[in-house]
């Protein structure tokens, strides 16, 4: 389970695909096959988190990793590439890496 917390000592990634409507629950699906044959059994990977936008226009993913190193490995592994590659081919996207500098949990 994902933990948002300053004390969580994690990096984060934060990815937007833009897809068709048409694609969208197939992107879903890819992204969600991916994270479980191959990106959860890699070095320092913590979380995943799939999200769809009501608009049928985006997904979204935000995962954790316990290093920029582990992230970036992953980005050079042959079998998280395969997965990628299809990915590519139904829509762009936009990640980046992020820290936690505030979360505000509901009183």
């Amino acid at each position: 389970m994902v933990t948002i917390s300053k004390a969580n000592d994690v990096v984060t990634l934060i990815n937007v695909f833009t897809v068709e409507p048409e694609n969208q629950q197939r992107l879903v699906d890819m992204l969600v096959e991916a994270t479980e044959k191959t990106m959860k059994k890699l070095p320092g990977f913590v979380s995943a988190n799939i999200h769809k936008s009501a608009d049928g226009l985006r997904v979204a993913n935000y995962a954790q990793w316990r290093r920029r190193e582990d992230f970036e490995a992953m980005l050079k592994n042959p079998e998280a590439t395969t997965h990628m590659k299809p990915i590519m081919e139904i829509a762009k996207f936009d990640a980046h890496l992020y820290e936690l500098v505030e979360s505000t949990p509901a009183p």
